[in-house]
């Protein structure tokens, strides 16, 4: 131990922490996130944990982790490599070891670290004692001893003590990053509200981490990371799935429509379905239908009856979902579909994430049924996007689907409230004639929409559904030449939805060598690995990401035409390039592509554009 503690600061910090599936990693990730908030930093987090409901204690299977990335400048990934890593047990240790940096920080909890423990991780000497750490700084910390000495005399059972060590690791790294304590202590007031022996436990694992990093002054190593420089308002933390709710909220109070949600709960969509269920005050109507199809076609008759109608779910879902979702298209109905991806096919790897949904989205469904697909890039614009994805469904009278995906649907990031005045104004296409002079299918001829008219309307009484219709009246047709032309209808309304579309964006020089393209949530990651080849001289290149899918923006043929190739990045077997080459078969196209149910590294990314540029 060293007499003075060395503060060393840094712009960005990558923390690990990494335990048992019961650790409560998860939970003491999200406290030292939103520490860091309350801090002014920037931030991007990740979960990491099995699917398993509980694996077996001290298995390598069951390993759960939690990462974030804070810093005092803007921040887009949850970072690469790791500077602290934080392990409750030898199965985090051996799970980890491989994303931390040299010369990275380990703090351990080393009474776990037992020859039963050890073994279960497959380690045939004690990695704390045997030298092989000797790249890292290793902060062996007594957690669980401690922490049933500050707890003995509450009365609490020894299952029940142990649970608090989480406390105790989270003590050490907000001592770590001279975080004051008290708004930590207050958030653990407001979880354990009716259980003042857990808050009195909690705060004192807390204080007790705290009080062993002052000490020992953590033999010399404390961070400072100073805040960033973002934009004036009120911040929240917010992961994917609560600002997707919070979006479709703000759609229905801005339109004047009630809010409708459908839905059958599945990783990692369910927790829309939780929140959405908690927000009755704002007029949210909710049914957990009793499986995906009951569900979608629950969604359809709140559309067709004037509500702002959701449904959500994940890949296996929406496969079950595609014959309704062919009616919604042809009734032409305002219906938002989220799916949230996560690895598949098949069961998959349903806690992990991936874009593999995106053939499905554009194809995965019989006939000709065009459908909008748009797709968010971080937790925090999750938000904007499940509101803009309303915003479409609404003002064009048709199926929405927004792609969301398990790394940003429980991923969080700092998202700065909205004022109501800030959002978009949302015109549904409405009939202002008398009722006798309207028809289910008469159009906007702007745009094509048809006024949506609800059945419940005086006057506008109607039906529809999944036969074909009669151009205008909507009625039952089977006449040939009808059915082509409305089938073409259909397709032209989705098209001309590109007008309203904003223009695509390039960062860097508007020509050169390499345009790399990205969608959906590899923005981060892209981005971050741009702007630093960037920033280090790098002037043949540049950077632009998809939201909007299907259909694309209407510059985006001019944006392409001017590099000699294009670099698409994502995280599946090569769905959006491939897209992307039936539609511009004149470019060349080169692809970069992940699937380990993991997002991109930013060096992953760097080191594939150094060696396009290099050949």
């Amino acid at each position: 131990m060293t007499d003075t503690v060395l503060t060393q600061e840094m712009r960005k910090v990558v923390v690990r922490f990494s335990g048992d599936s019961g650790d409560g990693m998860q939970l003491t990730g999200d406290m030292f996130s939103q520490s860091s908030g309350i801090a002014g930093n920037d931030l991007t987090t990740i979960p990491d944990f099995p699917a398993e409901i509980r694996a077996p204690q001290g298995s390598i299977g069951g390993v759960s982790s939690f990462q974030v990335q804070i810093g005092g400048t803007e921040i887009y990934t949850p970072g690469d490599a790791v500077d602290v890593l934080v392990v409750m047990n030898p199965a985090a240790l051996a799970a980890n070891l491989q994303f931390l940096k040299s010369g990275g920080i380990i703090i351990a909890d080393k009474d776990n670290f037992s020859s039963r423990y050890l073994k279960k991780a497959n380690y045939e000497e004690n990695p704390l004692e045997d030298g092989s750490l000797q790249d890292y700084f290793v902060i062996r910390a007594p957690a669980t001893s401690l922490t049933k000495e500050a707890l003995k005399n509450l009365g609490l059972q020894t299952k029940e003590i142990t649970r608090s060590k989480n406390m105790f690791a989270l003590g050490v790294v907000l001592y770590m990053f001279s975080r004051p304590l008290e708004k930590t202590i207050e958030f653990i007031e407001k979880k354990f509200g009716n259980k003042p022996k857990l808050i009195e436990a909690n705060t004192k694992a807390l204080n007790a981490g705290y009080n062993f990093a002052h000490n020992t002054e953590l033999y010399g190593h404390s961070v400072h990371v100073p805040p960033a420089k973002l934009p004036k308002g009120t911040y929240r933390n917010i992961n994917g799935n609560k600002a997707v709710a919070w979006g479709l909220l703000a759609a229905a109070e801005k339109s004047g429509r009630k809010l409708s949600l459908s839905s059958y709960p599945i990783t990692p969509a369910s927790e829309i379905l939780h929140e959405l269920s908690n927000r009755k005050d704002m007029g949210a109507i909710v049914l957990q239908a009793e499986d995906e199809i009951a569900a979608v076609t629950a969604a359809i008759g709140a559309a067709f009856s004037g509500n702002l109608s959701i449904t959500t779910t994940s890949g296996p879902g929406v496969s079950l979902k595609s014959e309704a979702l062919g009616l919604a298209v042809i009734a032409e109905l305002p219906l938002v579909i989220v799916n949230v991806q996560r690895a598949g096919p098949s069961t998959g790897l349903p806690t992990k994430t991936e874009q593999s949904d995106l053939n499905q989205a554009l194809y995965g469904r019989h006939g000709d049924a065009p459908m909008v697909i748009i797709a968010a890039s971080s937790p925090d614009d999750c938000f904007y996007y499940s509101y803009e994805a309303a915003k479409i469904a609404l003002e064009h009278v048709t199926p929405v689907l927004m792609l969301s995906d398990s790394y940003l649907s429980s991923g969080t990031s700092p998202w700065r409230i909205p004022e109501k005045e800030d959002l978009d104004e949302i015109n549904i296409p409405r009939f202002e004639g008398p009722p006798d002079e309207w028809e289910p299918y008469m159009r906007d001829p702007e745009f094509l929409n048809r006024y949506w008219m609800a059945p419940g309307d005086k006057g506008f009484e109607h039906r529809i559904g999944g036969l074909e219709k009669k151009e205008i009246t909507g009625n039952l047709s089977y006449e040939p030449l009808n059915h082509e032309k409305m089938t073409k209808i259909r397709e032209e309304k989705i098209q001309r939805i590109a007008k309203k579309l904003p223009k695509q964006k390039v960062i860097g020089p508007d020509s050169g060598k390499l345009l790399v393209v990205g969608w959906g949530s590899t923005h981060g990651a892209i981005n971050t690995a741009v702007t630093e080849l960037m920033d280090d001289g790098e002037t043949d290149i540049a950077f632009t990401h998809f939201n909007y899918i299907y259909p694309l923006p209407e510059n985006t043929e001019e944006i392409f035409q001017n590099y000699d190739q294009i670099l698409v990045c994502e995280l599946n077997n090569g769905q959006f390039v491939n897209y992307l080459k039936s539609k511009f078969s004149e470019f060349s196209f080169r692809q970069f592509n992940k699937i380990q149910g993991q997002p991109f590294f930013t060096s992953e990314i760097k080191a594939q554009i150094i060696n396009l540029l290099s050949e």
